[in-house]
């Protein structure tokens, strides 16, 4: 079968811009208590937390480092941990308790009373990021979720959900989320005077 390349990324293109207007109205409210729930965290010397799996994970790994070296510009790193990156913890944990835990065990060890968790999961109904929340707000730890439209399990859970406004394309929703984790850095080293 015969693929015009060039249509095929015009239909992309315009498809990421049809999600992208429909989210970007909604997006200053959710993103201002985001930037406001971290900078009381940082500045009462916490930490942020995030997690995902698959393509979120690896939202999760990007945002937590541009947290903790830079975004754009060279200031003070933020405290941040991405707990999708240990394999060896992550394994072992699958392996004597299941995934399901694998971040649980993870928030467990290291969260702290003041903390921010933040799991990125674009269904909203990852278990093991249900769990991690479990542990989260048993630990007293503010929870945070970026997920689709229908916001899933975790949305009700959540001290914030928020939910980009797609359905039908984990793709498109991935690119929301990480759009939207660059301003919520680019706004929290300010909010911070880093810069």
């Amino acid at each position: 079968m015969s693929l015009d390349i060039g249509q095929f990324w015009r239909e992309q293109t315009n498809h990421h811009m049809e999600i992208a207007e429909k989210t970007f109205p909604l997006m200053a409210k959710p993103l201002a208590e985001w930037v406001e729930m971290a900078e009381t965290s940082i500045k009462a010397g916490k930490k942020l937390l995030f997690c995902g799996n698959g393509g979120s994970a690896a939202d999760a790994q990007h945002i937590s480092a541009e947290l903790s070296v830079k975004l754009c510009q060279d200031r003070a790193p933020i405290a941040s941990i991405c707990l999708s990156l240990d394999p060896s913890a992550m394994t072992a944990c699958a392996n004597d308790y299941g995934y399901d835990q694998v971040f649980a065990r993870q928030v467990a060890a290291f969260g702290q009373e003041g903390d921010v968790f933040v799991g990125i999961t674009t269904s909203g109904n990852s278990k093991n990021i249900l769990e991690a929340i479990e542990v989260a707000k048993k630990k007293g730890i503010k929870v945070v979720v970026l997920t689709g439209e229908s916001g899933g399990k975790v949305a009700s859970l959540a001290d914030l959900a928020i939910k980009i406004p797609c359905a039908d394309s984990t793709a498109r929703i991935q690119e929301m989320h990480i759009l939207l984790g660059h301003a919520f850095c680019g706004a929290l080293e300010q909010r911070l005077g880093l810069l």
